[in-house]
């Protein structure tokens, strides 16, 4: 799915995956070279995070059970944990650098949307 902010009017992710399953909400993003741009993996019912096992940064942002943005975190590298964040119920994982791009800050309202090709 995509995952856009309809605060600002952007596109958060062109393409989202939800971490379903024990594998992979397990295994997430470790051991991958890399998460390609506009790409995401959202952990629902998390309010905390790793990147133990991984071998580049993350944006991080953490959403309410509404996707209302209750906190975001930047350029979270290699071997740390995030925050844990109480009134999160799920995280979305993003390439580094590109919260910037999206203007996504706390309190904007998320949203998932069909991408464009499934529509055609």
């Amino acid at each position: 799915m995509r995952l856009m902010n309809e605060t600002r009017g952007t596109c958060v992710a062109e393409l989202a995956e939800e971490a379903r399953g024990p594998w992979r909400r397990f295994a997430g993003l470790m051991l991958q070279p890399t998460l390609p741009p506009g790409r995401a993996l959202y952990f629902a019912g998390t309010r905390c995070i790793h990147t133990h096992f991984m071998r580049f940064a993350l944006d991080l942002v953490f959403v309410d059970r509404d996707l209302k943005v209750v906190r975001v975190v930047r350029n979270l590298r290699p071997w740390r944990f995030s925050p844990w964040v109480r009134t999160a119920w799920g995280v979305l994982e993003l390439p580094a650098g590109r919260l910037p791009d999206s203007r996504t800050t706390e309190g904007d309202q998320l949203c998932w949307r069909e991408p464009d090709w499934e529509r055609r």
